[in-house]
């Protein structure tokens, strides 16, 4: 199904399914919701304070970070535990998830380039692992969860309250077999790419998976990217393969391909293997993981004696190792200097198991006429200071309407604002 339909018209569909297909009486928030009826009634739902010491010595941290000249940085936002971003399309404001068990709803009311106001969104429900967020072309926001997936109508209008209206894609359970959950890589990222599918990354949950489990991970896209319809789940299949934890993706919306990072292989030293970013052209292309991930083969099971798949398509960028390359967006806006229009922003994260610590950063990296990867850059550091100590770590990238550059920050709880005036 392609989502081209008018929103009212949308709306209006997904209630008379949800009251059709669901049970008179409901027994649990999520069912309640689904047929778009009150779950709870405390209206007053806590704000997030914007103020204070915390807000006061975020902003002193950020004078570390170093920008190309022209450029500034700010706190946007204190949002606890930050993770992917999604901006919303009609409103100055946008949703935040985490690796806990809150969603955040951010707003900018009188549009001065600061959040005036930081609340959970839709509290009656029980997230779990809502790390990914996104958007339909219509304005139905997704969140995806470590094993589930929601779709909410008119997020950006409807969340002032604790009862939102929800569809249930991806029921609990149901992305990935309940058996293959586990704490590592559960955190998913969604994309609804240029055919209306919502697309959906799914880290496979070993350092290096077992050749027991390769065929059922084959079938469910763990260790890949997997699409589905974006409203009921129907029409799954496999994406990609040969990923071992991806947790960013973007479509370059200048040739439909979609570019998405991958976490390396921990405990083969300091400086291998490589970090990537891929494109993926078309359905169906293996990244060569676990036989193969950036130029290094993998030793674990004896993966490395065994003979190279010849159908490996290669990363477009390799990263310093175990820099942890996370979220990714195209830049899409006017506010910056030609050279990073239609370019690619990433985030890394930072190391956590290298003797020396990397990553914390933000990386630009250029497209060549042909739309594959050109040159890769720092653009934003200083989040890991001089004795090794982070002061921040980003985790994802997003446009604002107005061109500039949001970071979030999952440890400094908190989102930043790059803007761009002329030197």
């Amino acid at each position: 199904m392609r989502i081209r339909s008018s929103f009212p018209a949308r709306l209006a569909a997904a209630c008379a399914v949800c009251a059709a297909a669901l049970p008179a009486v409901a027994q649990h928030n999520i069912e309640k919701l689904k047929q778009f009826k009150v779950a709870t009634t405390d209206l007053n739902i806590p704000l997030v304070e914007q103020s204070g010491r915390n807000a006061d010595a975020i902003r002193e941290n950020l004078k570390r970070v170093k920008l190309p000249p022209g450029f500034s940085i700010d706190l946007f936002a204190v949002v606890p535990d930050a993770r992917h971003m999604a901006v919303a399309p009609s409103t100055n404001m946008l949703f935040v998830g985490t690796r806990k068990t809150a969603v955040w709803a951010v707003t900018d009311r009188n549009s001065d380039g600061i959040a005036d106001e930081v609340k959970s969104f839709a509290p009656s429900l029980k997230f779990s692992v809502p790390n990914g967020v996104c958007w339909t072309p219509d304005g139905f926001l997704i969140v995806a969860e470590h094993n589930r997936i929601l779709n909410f109508p008119a997020a950006e209008f409807f969340y002032e309250g604790p009862d939102v209206a929800v569809i249930e894609v991806v029921g609990q359970g149901k992305l990935i077999p309940p058996e293959e959950e586990s704490f590592n890589h559960g955190a998913r990222t969604c994309r609804v790419g240029p055919d209306g599918m919502l697309y959906v990354t799914l880290g496979q949950p070993f350092n290096v998976p077992p050749r027991d489990k390769l065929e059922l991970y084959k079938q469910w896209g763990i260790g890949g990217i997997v699409r589905m319809n974006a409203f009921d789940g129907s029409q799954r299949e496999v994406f990609a393969t040969g990923v071992r934890n991806s947790v960013g993706q973007a479509f370059n919306p200048r040739d439909g391909s979609l570019w998405f990072t991958d976490n390396q292989t921990d405990g083969m030293g300091d400086d291998i293997p490589n970090g990537e970013i891929n494109r993926a052209t078309e359905p169906g292309q293996f990244f060569g993981y676990p036989w193969k991930q950036g130029t290094t083969r993998i030793t674990e099971f004896g993966y490395d004696n065994d003979p190279l798949p010849d159908n490996i398509s290669d990363p477009q960028v390799l990263t310093i190792a175990h820099a942890a390359d996370l979220g990714l967006t195209f830049y899409s806006g006017r506010m910056f200097p030609e050279k990073y229009r239609g370019g690619l922003f990433s985030a890394q994260h930072g190391s956590w198991n290298r003797t020396q610590p990397v990553g914390a950063r933000v990386l630009f990296t250029s497209l060549k006429e042909d739309g594959t990867a050109d040159h890769t850059e720092v653009f934003a550091e200083g989040w890991l200071d001089e004795n090794g100590i982070y002061r921040g770590r980003p985790v994802d990238v997003a446009v604002m309407k107005d061109g500039s550059l949001l970071i979030s920050d999952d440890f400094a709880g908190a989102i930043y604002r790059v803007t761009y005036a002329a030197p």
